[in-house]
């Protein structure tokens, strides 16, 4: 079950070389971490593992509270194995990146699991602030901003960004200085491809992003594009505004958590329904407004790059890859 949720295998155990094993942006940041520090690239790798196992255990726990019945393509591990075996999985690919860094030469391990420790919690809090924000209304008293938004992103997914390319780092031997604005860039990037991704998440290529169209939408998920939208004060804002306020709770979650309220309506009045927020949200500027800020989350971690002197090959790689993560959807 962990070589399925990291790529390697189908259902059956054998294989599959076909597989997506995911776009490896935090092996490639550990990798070029422990580069930026003038150290050979295998230095970082030990970082790499033990992210890219933390980001897989991530994932799988978090199909599993949402309900996403697919990942890259094909079944989601809970869908094809169970919810339980899908949990003991997760703490299997947990345990594992945990004994990784444990592993790490050189007397580094300590600094390094203080990372790993700091990435997970943020990791952990920002996914129980996210379950938390499906609860809130989508307008008026109590209702999510695009700051908690944010907040909320930076700890799920610039924490994890942050500690690769700290990790690499800090592996290759850099000094305080070096991996805390590495940390930084990699947290700002971690804002900048979680707004991508809510931009795919409701407008992306199906045979891209291997989810179903609009499946944002579908789960009432309280996603930037659509946050940014409501705040507006246009005819296209009022109208989204009151489409929401009409719509049930989300679809059900594995768990049954959410109940099954989307998926019992009729599918041709559900798809109509979403393709109608998503109309209104880019009409909005929901998307305009989420691909900005990425912009502008992406020239801040550059700016972080440009504060400490770095290796200029590696440094640049950096560059180009905050490039990639914008270029996604642009």
């Amino acid at each position: 079950m962990a070589a399925y949720a990291v790529g390697w295998r189908d259902v059956g155990g054998t294989p599959a070389p076909g597989a997506s094993p995911g776009k490896g942006v935090r092996q490639t940041l550990a990798v070029l971490g422990a580069e930026a520090a003038g150290a050979p690239g295998k230095a970082g790798v030990p970082g790499a593992v033990a992210v890219e196992l933390v980001h897989a255990f991530s994932l799988l726990h978090d199909d599993l509270m949402d309900g996403d019945e697919t990942r890259r393509g094909r079944p989601a591990l809970w869908a094809a194995y169970g919810t339980g075996p899908a949990v003991l999985t997760g703490d299997a690919l947990f345990a594992l990146a945990v004994r990784t860094v444990a592993l790490t030469p050189d007397g580094v391990a300590p600094a390094a699991m203080r990372r790993l420790s700091v990435a997970l919690s943020g990791l952990v809090h920002g996914q129980a602030r996210d379950l938390a924000a499906e609860d809130r209304p989508w307008h008026g008293a109590g209702a999510v901003d695009t700051g908690e938004y944010a907040v909320t992103a930076e700890l799920k997914t610039g924490s994890l960004l942050g500690c690769a390319v700290a990790t690499g780092a800090l592996l290759g031997g850099a000094d305080d200085d070096t991996v805390d604005a590495l940390d930084a860039m990699g947290r700002h990037a971690g804002v900048a491809f979680q707004l991508v991704d809510d931009v795919l998440g409701i407008w992306g290529d199906p045979a891209e992003t291997g989810k179903p169209v609009h499946g944002d939408l579908r789960r009432r998920k309280k996603s930037y594009p659509v946050l940014a939208a409501l705040a507006g004060g246009g005819r296209a804002a009022r109208e989204l505004r009151g489409l929401l306020a009409e719509s049930g709770p989300p679809s059900s979650g594995a768990n049954g958590r959410n109940g099954g309220a989307a998926r019992s309506r009729d599918g041709g009045e559900e798809d109509r329904r979403v393709a109608r927020v998503a109309a209104l949200t880019e009409a909005a500027g929901g998307r305009a407004a989420a691909l900005a800020e990425a912009a502008r989350r992406l020239g801040a971690a550059r700016a972080c790059l440009r504060a400490v002197p770095l290796a200029p090959g590696p440094a640049h790689a950096l560059d180009r890859l905050l490039t990639r993560l914008y270029g996604r959807t642009c």
